[in-house]
């Protein structure tokens, strides 16, 4: 196995570099008792640094949608120096569920509206090799937990829209206070450092922290 890039080993703040992939589809509920449920995605953005997950709810895979949940995102968590992606054509061998999802990021406007939106805001938008699934396997590991959750708590139930976007901040909330590794050396300590946990001391003044707990630890 060879090295892990710079950005994963480097103490850097949290989602500095940041990957991202969309989860789903799920259905939530319709406003209207008589229409049928609504297909929903959930955006998956993974911290290369920490590996800290933030999950999203996107409405739908127009462009506008993708990038108010990317704006939202960096309300909460600050705008990344990078971001990456998986290179469209990952995305031509997919199964007949995905078949929306390859469509729109096969598109040329999607790609280009995505781009120039991140470098308005200073962000530089990268995709991993073409037909190279496995670069991108820091996020491709989230969305897996993501949805081994979703599952099990909603099993065949349709939530609204409302109650989805709270067990996604939930399911955040559990993929983040997964250990990492302990904090002491002491058998009898069972403190463990957690992606939360980075994500906390992560602010510039608390960077030093983090690589002298890798490297003690």
């Amino acid at each position: 196995m060879g090295n892990l890039p710079a950005n994963r080993v480097q103490p850097n703040p949290s989602f500095h570099t940041t990957g991202v992939d969309y989860c789903g589809p799920f259905y939530h509920k319709a406003e209207s008792r008589n229409n049928a449920p609504h297909k929903c995605y959930i955006a998956v953005f993974v911290c290369f640094s920490t590996k800290a997950a933030h999950l999203k709810v996107v409405q739908d895979l127009t462009t506008d949608s993708f990038i108010a949940a990317l704006r939202r995102f960096i309300s909460l968590r600050g705008s990344p120096r990078t971001i990456w992606n998986d290179n469209a054509t990952n995305f031509v061998g997919a199964k007949s569920e995905l078949g929306e999802l390859k469509e729109i990021f096969l598109s040329e406007q999607h790609i280009a509206s995505k781009a120039s939106s991140c470098l308005a805001d200073g962000i530089d938008w990268k995709f991993i090799p073409p037909r190279a699934p496995h670069f991108g396997g820091l996020w491709e590991a989230a969305v897996k937990s993501a949805k081994f959750h979703f599952y099990k708590v909603v099993g065949p139930s349709i939530l609204s829209l409302d109650e989805l976007r709270t067990l996604a901040y939930e399911i955040s909330a559990i993929l983040n206070s997964c250990p990492l590794c302990p904090i002491s050396k002491n058998a009898e300590s069972l403190e463990v450092l957690t992606p939360e946990k980075l994500v906390v001391w992560s602010s510039p003044n608390n960077l030093n922290n983090i690589a002298s707990v890798f490297l003690t630890s």
